[in-house]
């Protein structure tokens, strides 16, 4: 009987893939046996990547892109097509434009119509992009635990646009089936470049502790692509329309 969280055979589209939960998502797809076609905005990023994704036997086709620009993600998705086809795409690209913090009644319109051209816009024209471009297989949003219903003080903009994510991806799943299943998967504090630039916790103090990790540690980009890799895989074949959130506990 075949393992059904492999991947062999299959090749995935990752943006955002060069650093952090993006990275760290790429290599759990490639160690589970996908060819990998990574997007980042830094070609140096890309270039080392590929070369871990190499060393471990899978292939790595990469593509400078910047997801907001509609062209360069039909152009990304082209080049998937021209090596062989999409069987996975994941959303990652994404982030904090502005990342001080302000209470909403202190946020500019212009720091709000970045957030969610970043995080929601893109995310729908991959989504369609991606769709127009895929016989069946599986999409994967990355969204995040500051998407849930306590909302997400001082950070309202990107909180905003997650809890969007997860909707879309709802929707895209409804119209998308049965041939390809939509998910998101929602990270929690993993300590991105992201994620120190939005916290003021002093340095070395007991992050998890302070914020209240159940499980007692801060989250890694492999524990993300772990989720990932599930919700690419023929292991979690009956699930479409989902948010799994990755979160330690919180």
């Amino acid at each position: 009987m075949s393992d059904p969280f492999r991947l062999d055979g299959k090749r995935a589209v990752v943006t955002g893939a060069g650093k952090g939960i993006g990275r760290g998502i790429a290599l759990q797809l490639a160690r589970a046996g996908a060819d990998l076609v990574i997007s980042s905005r830094t070609q140096e990023d890309l270039d080392s990547l590929a070369i871990e994704i190499e060393s471990l036997g899978r292939q790595a086709t990469k593509v400078v892109v910047d997801v907001t620009n509609t062209a360069e993600v039909e152009d990304l998705a082209a080049l998937a097509v021209a090596e062989g086809g999409i069987d996975v795409w994941v959303n990652n690209a994404g982030g904090l434009p502005d990342a001080t913090p302000r209470y909403l009644t202190r946020t500019p319109e212009d720091r709000w119509d970045a957030q969610l051209d970043l995080n929601l816009k893109a995310v729908f024209i991959a989504c369609q992009v991606a769709a127009n471009n895929m016989e069946e297989g599986a999409i994967i949003n990355i969204s995040s635990s500051s998407a849930k219903s306590q909302g997400s003080v001082k950070n309202g903009p990107y909180g905003a646009s997650k809890a969007a994510v997860n909707s879309l991806t709802q929707t895209f799943a409804l119209e998308l089936a049965p041939k390809i299943r939509v998910n998101a998967v929602a990270p929690g504090p993993v300590p991105t470049k992201n994620f120190n630039e939005s916290t003021n916790f002093p340095k070395g103090a007991p992050v998890e502790k302070i914020i209240g990790v159940p499980l007692r540690r801060l989250g890694t980009p492999d524990d993300i692509g772990h989720a990932v890799v599930f919700m690419a895989s023929p292991a979690s074949s009956w699930v479409t329309g989902q948010c799994l959130y990755v979160t330690g506990g919180t």
